[in-house]
């Protein structure tokens, strides 16, 4: 009895949902099929770098980091908002136009009173297509006042 229930369930649950498929509206044709059309006269932002990796640094270090970036289209490029994905991460950015040709820089600062390992995103809205761009920085916190792992000493018979 036991091996027939899980199968009947099973083909149950797929029923159910291969209905929920049928009864969605179409979508074919709409505007949510088009791609944004890129403006071959507009801005351009194109970052030196998209990662930072700050690798080992110890607790309580300088965080602030530069992501340099240039408008490499043809009108100016205005940074409309930018989000960092915790409060752990404070961005600062350009408030004017950066005209074509021009480079800026976009710092980012992390809290480094915490110890451990690090992996965090500031996403730029801006004027161009695609609006968002997404820096990240990682790295590991240490604390030098607190002891590493205990190295265990081998033994000869281990070597």
């Amino acid at each position: 009895m036991r091996n027939f229930i899980l199968p009947a369930f099973v083909f149950i649950l797929s029923l159910s949902l291969n209905a929920q498929e049928i009864g969605k509206p179409s979508t074919a044709g709409t505007n949510s099929d088009v791609k944004q059309q890129i403006d071959p006269n507009g801005p351009v932002i194109k970052f030196e770098k998209q990662t930072i990796d700050y690798g080992t640094i110890d607790k309580g270090a300088d965080g602030m980091r530069e992501f340099k970036f240039t408008n490499t289209g043809k009108s100016p490029l205005k940074i409309i908002r930018v989000k960092s994905s915790c409060g752990c991460t404070i961005p600062t950015y350009p408030k004017g136009a950066i005209m074509p040709g021009e480079s800026n820089i976009i710092h980012v600062k992390y809290n480094t009173n915490k110890a451990g390992r690090f992996s965090k995103s500031v996403s730029i809205f801006t004027n161009t297509v695609p609006e968002r761009s997404v820096l990240r920085i990682k790295g590991k916190v240490v604390d030098p006042n607190k002891p590493g792992p205990i190295q265990k000493e081998k033994n000869m018979l281990e070597l």
